[in-house]
């Protein structure tokens, strides 16, 4: 079994910075990469980014391409996300998943492919 446990979230301005932790225990070498989703009240869970533990790719939702920045740290079994440039529209629950099947870019922003979640981490930007 793999634990997920998220951290960093908060309460920022527009145009703020915040940085999210995801520290990943447990039989961490049965997965291969790790997932940031986010969830607004009344919306469906969506994709933020991936990345794969032993490659450099990187993944992101289009809504936060290029102010969003996802990141790991292989011995500390912890994967980073960097938030720039919020906006109030960046609202949520933010959970980070572990998978353990490989990432393939027709799969990666489906939930249901990623096997254990974090709890998750309210993120929350004022106008």
């Amino acid at each position: 079994q793999v634990q997920v446990v998220e951290s960093g979230g908060g309460l920022v301005q527009a145009g703020g910075s915040l940085r999210l932790s995801c520290a990943v225990s447990g039989r961490t070498f049965s997965t291969t990469a790790m997932g940031w989703f986010r969830q607004a009240p009344g919306k469906e869970r969506e994709f933020v980014a991936a990345t794969s533990w032993g490659r450099p790719s990187t993944y992101y939702a289009d809504s936060v391409k290029g102010r969003f920045t996802i990141s790991r740290d292989n011995a500390k079994n912890t994967v980073y996300l960097q938030m720039n440039s919020l906006k109030p529209e960046d609202t949520a629950i933010y959970y980070c998943a572990a998978r353990v099947s490989p990432l393939i870019i027709a799969t990666i922003h489906y939930p249901h492919r990623y096997d254990d979640w974090g709890q998750g981490t309210q993120v929350t930007v004022s106008s």
